[in-house]
């Protein structure tokens, strides 16, 4: 199943797509469930509605505007190179435990919506990755169950600001600007996805790849990601985690290759989705 936020008729809403179109769960369940997070925590609760065996074609997919797909998880986990060609671009020493930073629920936007290059910064880079969406409450889950608790899987750009990532030791600043973290377009169940070892991520940018890999690289599974993090917090339905990038990153090439203003940026995971954003400089306005 694939499910969608978008905007129809002036509307946002929330569904699913299926061959025919989009099938509408907001408009028909949205005064109870009014988002596709509140769809999920019903879900995990045994409560949402039944869907009929056939699903109507209330949208055609061409007449949806994306939207963000979860606008308000309550935590957005972030897990750091881990990918063994992204460590040895950077220089960073092998590690026991994954690398944890965190995003705030604002700097997230949509399939086709605008990664914003900030005026304080040009050193805006990208950072291809699968993102996972949790589907049940959950903590301290085994490894052997963390597979259990998915939702769904989607693509994220996790754009960073790399001057302002290097501040500090701490990642924060870099990764935090308002609407440099794109996700999308779909929230694909795990039965459709399969296994992710054999599936390729690839980034592009300007049509050119920039960055390609197989889940399987990761250094840190997805399962073994979710076990380490439900250790120190409880994860809802509803919270982001997102794997990290392979290696090719711009910042670690000579010369550097960042994001400018027209620039088109899509991030492609075999049976996830393809996500795409164009990047436009941030106006006088945004400052006020």
């Amino acid at each position: 199943m694939k499910y969608v936020s978008f905007k129809a008729e002036g509307q946002s809403s929330y569904g699913i797509i299926h061959a025919k179109g989009v099938f509408d769960l907001g408009m028909r369940y949205g005064q109870l469930l009014p988002d596709l997070k509140a769809w999920l925590e019903a879900a995990d609760l045994g409560l949402e509605p039944n869907l009929p065996k056939v699903l109507e074609a209330d949208h055609r997919l061409r007449d949806i505007e994306h939207e963000v797909l979860i606008a308000n998880p309550a935590k957005i986990i972030c897990v750091g190179v881990n990918y063994e060609e992204h460590r040895t671009e950077t220089g960073r020493s092998k590690s026991d435990y994954p690398t944890i930073f965190t995003r705030f629920a604002d700097t997230l936007i949509g399939h086709r919506e605008p990664i914003i290059r900030p005026q304080v910064s040009e050193a805006l880079d990208f950072e291809g990755e699968l993102a996972i969406v949790i589907g049940r409450g959950c903590y301290r889950v085994p490894q052997e169950h963390a597979l259990d608790v998915i939702a769904g899987y989607t693509c994220f750009n996790d754009a960073t600001l790399r001057d302002w990532q290097r501040h500090s030791h701490q990642f924060t600043p870099g990764k935090n600007f308002l609407s440099t973290g794109a996700l999308g377009p779909e929230l694909v169940t795990p039965d459709e996805v399969g296994p992710l070892a054999d599936l390729t991520i690839e980034t592009k940018l300007n049509g050119t790849s920039v960055q390609s890999a197989k889940l399987g690289d990761m250094l840190f599974s997805v399962a073994e990601i979710i076990a380490y993090v439900t250790s120190f917090t409880p994860l809802a339905p509803g919270d982001i985690i997102a794997t990290g990038t392979p290696g090719g990153v711009g910042f670690k090439r000579e010369p550097a290759l960042y994001m400018k203003d027209g620039d088109l940026i899509e991030v492609i995971i075999q049976k996830v989705g393809h996500l795409e954003n164009h990047v436009e400089d941030e106006d006088d306005e945004m400052d006020a």
